[in-house]
């Protein structure tokens, strides 16, 4: 049965609807009682509602942030009128892995915590059409929240915010330096407490990196019993897995013992959380990394649409890429063979060129070093997906490791040695490389999946800033684009679905992500005909082609194409998170 927009404020008006689109023909005029003057009028575009159904053309009425009439809104007036005809009209985006602030973004740099208006407005988010970002991934946030918040919330953001409290940070606060163990019973409690602290101060929910420092060292068992405190709260879990394809990053097989977690371990560790606590669960940026590991995609499919099936509430996003990594900068030299055990503090001692010759110069060490390049290559997609970015000898950039190693007859585990050999000496690797680690095909077997939500895992970025992953500038044009007009792994209505109404619903957002009356006024306009990416890996700082206009809460922060650099965001606190804390004046 086809699912209607919510637009009509009669029962007659709505009946004209219904025959309307029965006859294929636009949704009727409001009666006249109806036609109102509103702030800002929207007339003439396609619209899609976000919910998944085809598009239909409607006027939008917006009135104090809201939309308040979505219709045929004939003899309506309003202070400013916006011809969307020929455009397509959808809910803002909703970035649900945002890397916009986090408790290890640089202040001033490249967070929206700060009192740089190019920043705070992040330019390259909003003109992606989004609106809305989850922030403090990853398991790290500052702390507490509260102030994170206040902060936010007096000096202004251009898209809404939501706050998330970081698994990672709660238990540095609790076990300090002493993390490299499953926590205590009394520790669990106290880290309890701090998340409860942090939801009444407005986060919206858990974010753990299971596959970093500190959180690679906590069991299923305390991540349940915090998960579990987020049910009062109608709050979400998302989830930096343990693993994300054949082993977790931090595994070389000369240091480690066999058996690390796979991807399908961290999945099931991911609904054995849902399961266990009732709670929303999040597979965040899913993938499956490895050249060896691909088409692995199917089998983690299968294990959430079977946990699905059985009532557990867990989904996944994902990034529209082949390639993780935010700077690209792959490293195939193990860390442990550049690391200057010598040196008192982060940043001092010999250069990593100087202290990989002392290492290869010990056989038994140099065994070691060529087995886990042999592991990382391998896990980076294969010589031939390893991309040379950036090497003083500049001849060989934009050149795999395999055209290096076959130019030198060399193979490719030599091939990464000479790299670091005769590269700077000053920088890991000798210099920096991307590794394109995922298949297209498990990349367009998740898109495909409804359950999955469009994340950037991007943070904020200008002009001048160094090398970027193009997904800061690109993710969600780019799904639109690629993954559903050219490919066609799915139509451009569900992927428009899976970055406005679906991250609403998987974050409990009850009035946003939906163009219907009553929700508030995040909007994207775009022309479908010219909407694509342009961020390329070697020219990452590229702004997005086709949005034309971006509204939050009413207000504009694109227009005709021009980033306006203006600050209309919300701080979206959880439902017992309490009013703004500083005056919508403050700031």
């Amino acid at each position: 049965m086809t699912r209607l927009p919510m637009s009509c404020h009669l029962a007659a008006a709505c009946a004209l609807a219904v025959a309307a689109l029965a006859a294929g023909l636009a949704p009727a005029p409001l009666p006249a009682q109806q036609a109102e003057r509103f702030d800002l009028l929207i007339t003439g575009g396609r619209v899609l509602d976000g919910a998944g159904n085809p598009w239909f053309r409607a006027d939008i009425g917006v009135r104090d942030g809201r939309i308040v009439a979505v219709g045929r809104l004939v003899g309506a007036g309003a202070d400013e009128v916006i011809d969307a005809g020929g455009l397509y009209v959808a809910p803002g985006f909703i970035d649900i892995h945002s890397h916009a602030d986090d408790g290890s973004a640089r202040i001033g740099r490249n967070t929206i915590r700060t009192d740089s208006l190019h920043r705070k407005a992040a330019p390259n988010v909003v003109s992606q059409g989004v609106t809305t970002v989850v922030v403090n991934q990853d398991g790290r946030s500052p702390w507490p929240i509260a102030e994170q918040r206040r902060l936010l919330e007096r000096q202004g953001v251009g898209p809404n915010v939501m706050l998330m409290v970081g698994h990672g940070t709660v238990r540095r606060l609790v076990m300090e330096d002493d993390f490299r163990r499953p926590a205590t019973p009394e520790e669990v409690e106290r880290m309890r407490a701090l998340v409860r602290q942090a939801l009444e101060e407005g986060a919206v929910g858990i974010s753990a990196g299971l596959e970093y420092v500190p959180g690679r060292w906590s069991t299923t068992d305390e991540l349940v019993a915090l998960v579990s405190e987020l049910a009062p709260y109608d709050g979400v879990y998302i989830s930096h897995e343990r693993s994300e394809g054949a082993d977790p990053m931090w595994y070389w097989p000369s240091q480690d013992p066999p058996g690390p977690p796979t991807l399908q371990d961290a999945v099931l560790e991911t609904i054995e959380i849902g399961r266990r606590t009732g709670v929303r669960v999040v597979a965040s940026h899913i993938k499956a990394k490895g050249a060896h590991f691909w088409g692995s995609s199917l089998s983690a499919i299968q294990l959430i649409e079977r946990a699905r099936a059985e009532g557990v509430r867990v989904w996944a996003d994902q990034y529209p890429y082949a390639t993780s990594g935010s700077d690209g900068n792959t490293v195939l030299i193990p860390r442990w063979a550049l690391r200057d055990l010598e040196a008192r503090r982060p940043g001092e001692g010999r250069p990593p060129g100087t202290i990989f010759r002392l290492a290869m110069a010990d056989p038994e060490k140099e065994a070691m070093i060529r087995r886990d390049i042999a592991h990382e290559i391998r896990r980076r997609g294969g010589a031939d997906r390893v991309l040379i970015m950036d090497y003083p000898d500049s001849t060989w950039v934009g050149k795999t490791l395999q055209d290096f190693a076959e130019a030198r007859d060399l193979d490719p585990v030599d091939a990464a040695i000479t790299l670091q050999l005769e590269g700077d000496p000053e920088r890991p690797g000798g210099g920096r490389m991307r590794g394109f680690s995922m298949s297209e095909l498990d990349v367009e077997n998740y898109a495909a999946r409804p359950w999955v939500a469009t994340a950037s895992d991007g943070g904020i970025a200008v002009e001048t800033d160094g090398p970027v992953h193009p997904r800061y500038y690109g993710t969600f044009p780019r799904k639109i684009r690629r993954y559903a007009i050219e490919r066609e792994v799915l139509s451009v209505e569900d992927a428009i679905r899976a970055q406005t109404s679906l991250p609403a619903r998987i974050l409990g957002l009850r009035d946003r992500g939906e163009i219907r009356e009553g929700t508030w006024a995040d909007l994207v306009i775009f022309d479908l005909e010219t909407i694509r990416d342009r961020a390329t890996f070697f020219e990452p700082h590229q702004h997005a082609e086709g949005i034309v206009h971006v509204l939050v809460n009413g207000s504009f922060v694109v227009r005709d194409g021009e980033i306006l650099y203006t600050l209309p965001g919300k701080v979206i606190a959880s439902r017992k998170g309490g009013p703004p804390m500083v005056s919508e004046e403050g700031g």
